[in-house]
């Protein structure tokens, strides 16, 4: 994606849908995603009855559980106008990809889901597309390696774009993670359903992670972030593991109380 966007085409306002995750487990999340939307000078709008988009129950087989929770997701966010952004792969994935096959059938939730699907970017998607991957130049002093998460990477097809965004802060030092785009073993309802695949997927992650050196894992999707961080802490690692909205907003403030002590 380019690193220069026309004036004209920036987005004034967006509504953040922040996900069940953020919601409930971690707030700061959240609290970063409007953070650096606001830095970058766009005004975010906040439904306070939004609830899931259904991904979960979709996920697990429960369609006819996950249809009137999606349903409601296209009720409120249809009233708003502008982008809709969530810090989350997988819930973008979810209403762009696979709201087309939860409601087949009904040709009239099927439009209105197209219609706020359209609108539908995940965070670094957002920036990379109206701001390009350099628009933020903030502090961070740390050693860190990223996590590509799967849905973002695979469902939405975001790639490269949060790492040029990372080598963009200064002292930030970045060291490149093995098999950075193979899975954690998340993967929502998979890492309860088969836990033994899961615990073994993410034990191959953290020996990559361990052998970057870094002590500090970037992701995009809280699912990945808790998953890899509560598998570091059975081992006693002393690495974090925080979302890359996190590691952008403390960036910022970094770089904010350092211009104001010069």
């Amino acid at each position: 994606m380019p690193n220069d966007s026309s004036d004209s085409t920036i987005p004034k306002h967006v509504t953040l849908f922040a996900s069940c995750m953020v919601d409930q487990l971690a707030p700061s999340v959240g609290e970063s995603t409007v953070e650096v939307l606001e830095h970058l000078g766009v005004n975010v709008h906040f439904l306070n009855d939004q609830t899931c988009c259904g991904q979960p129950a979709f996920n697990s087989g429960f369609r006819s559980e996950a249809h009137p929770v999606a349903a409601r997701f296209i009720e409120l966010f249809e009233k708003t106008d502008g982008p809709i952004v969530v810090p989350s792969g997988s819930c973008a994935a979810m209403v762009r990809n696979y709201y087309v096959d939860l409601f087949r059938g009904d040709a009239d939730l099927l439009r209105r889901a197209a219609l706020v699907g359209d609108r539908v970017f995940e965070l670094t998607e957002f920036i990379s597309k109206y701001f390009g991957t350099s628009a933020i130049s903030g502090e961070l002093n740390a050693s860190a390696t990223y996590h590509k998460c799967c849905h973002l990477l695979r469902e939405i097809g975001i790639n490269e774009e949060p790492l040029d965004m990372l080598s963009n802060i200064s002292g930030l030092e970045m060291t490149p993670l093995e098999r950075a785009d193979v899975c954690c073993g998340f993967g929502g309802a998979f890492s309860v359903k088969m836990p033994d695949i899961s615990s073994a997927i993410l034990d191959e992650k953290l020996d990559f992670i361990e052998a970057t050196g870094a002590s500090t894992v970037i992701a995009g999707d809280t699912g990945c972030v808790y998953q890899m961080q509560g598998g570091l802490r059975r081992r006693d690692s002393s690495v974090k593991v925080i979302h890359i909205a996190e590691a952008l907003a403390k960036s910022i403030r970094n770089s904010s109380s350092t211009g104001a002590s010069n």
